[in-house]
Parts: structure tokens; sequence; C-alpha cells
């Protein structure tokens, strides 16, 4: 039963993150950090992509919310490396 807690706080600690790195690289607007917030974003992905594969009922809200972060990130991303 501890198994998906850890998954699902992981995957909001990887998101919060990649959200901190992505702020810190728009404001710079730093190659090399743009890069590292897109990885960061993508190992966010990924967690979040592996905790809906092993989500219950009761996740599915909480993931709902994970993805609409995640899509917001991407965006914010994808418009400083253009």
């Amino acid at each position: 039963m501890g198994e998906p807690y850890n998954d699902l706080m992981q995957v909001k600690m990887s998101i919060k993150a990649a959200e901190r790195m992505i702020g810190q690289a728009t404001m710079s607007m730093d190659h090399d950090q743009l890069n590292d917030a897109k990885r960061a974003l993508n190992d966010a992905k990924h967690q979040y992509q592996n905790a809906i594969g092993n989500a219950t009922g009761v996740d599915n809200m909480f993931l709902a919310h994970c993805g609409e972060l995640i899509s917001q990130c991407e965006q914010q991303i994808n418009e400083a490396l253009r």
C-alpha cells in the first residue's frame, strides 16, 4: 500500500523541480539551462506515465492535475526554445 503513495509523491516532487528549473531557465534564457529544464520535464513526464499505470481510482484527480501542470510546463519550455 505504501508504493503508490511514494510513486505519487515522486511525481509531485519531480514536477515541482521541473517547474522551478523551467522558471529559472526561461528568466535567464540560457541555452544549457533550457536544455536541462527540458530533461527534467521529460523525467517528470516519465514518472507521471509510470504512475498512471499503477493508479487506483482515488489517484485520478491528482494525476489529472499533474497532467495539466506538465502540459503547462511543456508549453512554457517549448516557447522558450523557439
